[in-house]
Formats: C-alpha cells, sequence, structure tokens
C-alpha cells in the first residue's frame, strides 16, 4: 500500500501500486465504491497487465482518508488526487475511470494537464443528475439534506442499493458519501461533457451496450471522442464483463498510443 499527504490537514490518498513499464496507469473507481476491489482483475488482465498501475482510492473511500472537513466537490476531489499523483512520480497518465471517477478524471485533466495522457471513461457521469428521493446511487443519496441522510438515511440508503454495493459503500466515510452524491448531481462550471469536449487528448467512452445509444454521442464523436458499447454488462464493466472490458480497454489505449 502506498500513500500521499493531499491536504494541509494532513489528510492521505492511498493506493495500490503494481510495478511496471510507463506510461503510468491510473484506475479510479465510483462512488462508493473501492479501486482495488472494482479494478484489480483488470489490471492484470493479460492484455492490460505490464504498465505501472495505481490503483487510487479517492478521499472519503476505501482506504484513504475520510475527512469531515472536506468538501467533496469533483474539483476538490481531482486536486487532492492530484497531489497524491505529484507525490508519486506520475505525469502523463493513462486514467480508466469508472462513473463518478471519470468525472473526477474529467476535471483533473482539465485542471491538471501534464497528469494526463489519455482517458478511458467507463460509463461515466458526463451530465448533471436529477435528484429522486427513494432512488439508489448519487440521486437518491443527493435527496436527503446531509444532516437527514447522517441521521439514519445511510441505512435506508443501505437498503435500497443492496449487499454488493454496499460491501463498499460501507467502508466510505458517509460525509464523504453524501457530499460527493450531491457535487456529482450538481455536476461542475463547465459541465463535465464540455470539459471533455474541450479536451485535446486521446479520450474513449465505454458504456454498455444495451444502455443504446449515449445522449449526444454524435458531438463526442465530432470531438474525437471514441464512444464504444460494450455487450452483456450492466453499469459495472469491468466486473460483468471482464475481458469484454479489457480487449476495449487496450485496443483504446493502443490506437491512442499509435
Amino acid at each position: 500500500m502506498r500513500d500521499a499527504v493531499v491536504t494541509s490537514e494532513g489528510d492521505r490518498i492511498r493506493w495500490v501500486e503494481l510495478p511496471g513499464r510507463e506510461p503510468s496507469r491510473v484506475y479510479l473507481h465510483g462512488l462508493g465504491a473501492t479501486s482495488p476491489a472494482y479494478f484489480g482483475e483488470i489490471a492484470v488482465h493479460p492484455l492490460l497487465a505490464g504498465h505501472r498501475s495505481l490503483l487510487v482510492d479517492l478521499l472519503g473511500h476505501g482506504i484513504s482518508d475520510r475527512p469531515v472537513g472536506f468538501d467533496y466537490s469533483l474539483e476538490a476531489h481531482a486536486d487532492a488526487l492530484a497531489e497524491a499523483l505529484i507525490s508519486a512520480g506520475v505525469t502523463g497518465a493513462e486514467l480508466i475511470a469508472h462513473s463518478m471517477g471519470g468525472s473526477v478524471a474529467i476535471v483533473l485533466a482539465a485542471r491538471h494537464p501534464c497528469l494526463v495522457s489519455r482517458l478511458v471513461l467507463v460509463d461515466a457521469n458526463l451530465d448533471p443528475i436529477p435528484r429522486r428521493p427513494g432512488s439508489g446511487g448519487s440521486s437518491g443519496i443527493a435527496a436527503y439534506s446531509e444532516q437527514e441522510f447522517l441521521a439514519g438515511g445511510w441505512q435506508e440508503v443501505r437498503d435500497r442499493v443492496g449487499s454488493h454495493w454496499w460491501s463498499t459503500m460501507r467502508l466510505a466515510g458517509r460525509e464523504a458519501l453524501y457530499r460527493s452524491a450531491v457535487h456529482l448531481t450538481r455536476g461542475t462550471v463547465p459541465v463535465m461533457r464540455e470539459l471533455l469536449l474541450d479536451l485535446k487528448i486521446p479520450r474513449t467512452y465505454l458504456l454498455p451496450e444495451a444502455d443504446g445509444p449515449l445522449p449526444g454521442a454524435e458531438a463526442l464523436a465530432e470531438a474525437g471522442v471514441a464512444v464504444v458499447p460494450i455487450p452483456d454488462c450492466g453499469h459495472n464493466i469491468m466486473l460483468d464483463n471482464p475481458d469484454a472490458f479489457a480487449r476495449a480497454a487496450a485496443a483504446a489505449l493502443a490506437l491512442h498510443a499509435g
């Protein structure tokens, strides 16, 4: 396990690191998840193994610290991650980032361009999300006030999301989970989709084939973003169909490298 201090209060981001060649690959999880659990199999897949790989847990999640004074905006997550990568001596990394982690990766690339050479986004959030009371995920969490969530709303969320997601969600600080969800539903200014369109690095977006066409796919394609549907999977593409995920990610990285 590696770590780096990323805030003035001494809070640490931690990650599991696999040795290998450069450029480094950085794997980022989604809301209430943890990168070693979601990307461990993928990072050592024969099609993707061999690069230095950092399976990073964002602040408030997994094995990283859970400061209660941190605001957990996408920008704050990105800036804290930047501090960790700089401490680790990472530049020009290839980011493979899922869901909320994809949003953070886009913001990181926009705010700290020297740290990111290309993006593989995995069903990432590109737009603000309507709050939906009673639903799971960020839209349901953000429908509470913070006081309501901490007082017992988290238990209702636990019962809605099911044991699989809760197995990693329970590792997140409750303030971190709530504030991350709120900021994810709000998005950024400019919104993540616009930031992605403006980036000049190679970019690929993977999504479940069953979800149908990605909204705004034509504009993404015109801006050079490759949109790749993956069969036989849901939102957690790397867990549901790891071989197809690895093929698509390896093909994207090989194409971009050319």
